[in-house]
C-alpha cells in the first residue's frame, strides 16, 4: 500500500486573522519565506480583548537560540534548530526532522503596549503575549431606559 501526501507548501490556508496581518501573512503559512529553506516552525495566533497570544512550536531548539523582537508594529521571531547528527555520517540514515535558520514576520494591525510584550519558552513552545492598547480594548456599553 503506497501512502499518498501532500507536502505543505501547496496546501492553501485562509487565515482568520487577515485584518491583523499583512498579505505576507500566507506567504509566510504556505511555506514562502525566502529565509527558511529547511526549519519553518508552526505558529498561532489567538485574540483576545486584552492581548493577542502568538503560539510558536519550537521542538529541540534551546531558548538561548531564540530572539523575538517587536518594532513599529511588527514581531519578528528567529533563531536556528541545531542539527544532533554528527558532522560525518559513514552510515546512510532516514531523516524527516529538519534544522537550519528560521524567521517569521507578523506584522500586527491591532496598536500594542510594546512595553509590555513578554516572550516565555517551555517545552518546546515559544508564547509571545503581545497587550492592546487599553483605548482598543472592546467594552460593554450599558443600554439607559428612555
Amino acid at each position: 500500500m503506497k501512502l499518498m501526501t501532500t507536502p505543505r507548501s501547496t496546501l492553501s490556508y485562509v487565515s482568520p486573522f487577515a485584518p491583523l496581518l499583512n498579505r505576507d501573512w500566507e506567504r509566510l503559512v504556505s511555506g514562502g519565506s525566502d529565509l527558511n529553506s529547511g526549519f519553518r516552525p508552526d505558529l498561532d495566533v489567538r485574540e483576545e480583548a486584552e492581548a493577542l497570544t502568538v503560539l510558536v512550536d519550537l521542538p529541540g531548539v534551546r531558548r538561548e537560540d531564540v530572539q523575538v523582537t517587536f518594532h513599529d508594529g511588527e514581531l519578528t521571531i528567529s533563531g536556528e534548530r541545531k542539527s544532533d547528527a554528527p558532522e560525518k555520517q559513514e552510515v546512510r540514515s532516514y531523516q524527516e526532522r529538519s534544522f537550519g535558520r528560521f524567521e517569521r514576520r507578523l506584522t500586527i494591525h491591532s496598536p500594542i503596549n510594546a512595553d509590555q510584550v513578554k516572550a516565555t519558552h517551555r517545552d518546546g513552545i515559544l508564547t509571545v503575549t503581545l497587550p492592546k492598547v487599553e483605548e482598543v480594548r472592546p467594552r460593554q456599553i450599558e443600554i439607559a431606559t428612555a
